[in-house]
């Protein structure tokens, strides 16, 4: 069902294209220490208690503990039933367990006691777009990215673009890498998917321009090509007339990625 690599509690880009292209990333498991007893917190305010029942189940959910995160999550509902963070955490519990239906259930539930909530509304647009639902997914991402204070914004524009592809909307893609690129130029998939509409639009200077760029990044972060990453150089060489240059990148995909999509249409423009 899920291209996933891991459940987490942030949703990022892999840069990956063999993979659904969204995780979701662990953020701070523990706002503050706390001391645990076999009955729970000592001497804690409901409140603090609350808080700390979350953060031990987002914990344990990083570890994949899920029998661990239920019981801090039931702790949790015995403190405030309707609290919409928690209810964000069993929509991703219900997910790694495949119990699709209870997550999307409680995702909405989730959403419903928060409509401010962008971290929950993050995470169900992950699984909508995980189970194909792109349209539904680019709809909750915009409502995400219009929250200014939403640390992850800048995620989420491209989270937004990888959407807008699939729903084969070209311009709306633009638009959320760009808007990504502008907030954090360090997003490497934002690059890599601006130098490949480029391509598409025929702008071989920009798309020029945007591979660089990606190189660039892919160096100072130490990332590996990938399939994708290498195809758009085979065609980024292809329509700046560099032949040999493009077959590097093919001989580099074939020995790489021999398996991949990607290797399959490198084969078929080289035939052609």
């Amino acid at each position: 069902m899920l291209g996933f690599s891991k459940y987490m509690t942030e949703m990022r880009t892999l840069p990956s294209s063999a993979s659904i292209a969204l995780i979701l990333l662990l953020g701070s498991v523990l706002s503050a220490c706390v001391s645990e007893t076999t009955g729970g917190f000592e001497q804690a305010p409901d409140e603090e208690a609350l808080e700390n029942y979350l953060a031990l189940a987002q914990g344990y959910l990083e570890q994949q503990d899920l029998q661990a995160a239920r019981r801090h999550l039931n702790n949790a509902a015995n403190i405030d039933p309707n609290n919409s963070d928690a209810y964000g955490l069993w929509g991703l519990i219900y997910t790694l367990e495949g119990d699709l239906g209870l997550a999307d259930e409680s995702f909405n539930r989730a959403i419903r006691l928060n409509r401010g909530n962008s971290r929950v509304r993050n995470n169900y647009a992950a699984f909508l777009f995980a189970n194909e639902r792109y349209e539904e997914a680019y709809n909750h991402l915009e409502v995400v990215v219009s929250d200014t204070a939403y640390q992850g914004r800048a995620q989420a524009f491209e989270n937004m673009g990888l959407a807008a592809q699939r729903l084969n909307r070209l311009e709306d893609a633009e638009y959320a890498f760009t808007r990504a690129l502008q907030l954090n130029s360090n997003r490497i998939r934002s690059t890599l998917e601006l130098a490949d509409i480029s391509l598409q639009r025929g702008d071989t200077r920009a798309a020029q321009n945007y591979y660089s760029r990606f190189q660039t990044l892919q160096q100072f972060f130490n990332i590996q090509p990938n399939a994708r990453s290498l195809w758009v150089a085979v065609r980024l060489e292809q329509s700046r007339g560099m032949e040999s240059r493009m077959r590097e990148y093919g001989a580099t995909l074939a020995e790489l990625y021999p398996d991949s999509n990607e290797y399959e249409l490198y084969r078929q423009l080289i035939n052609d």
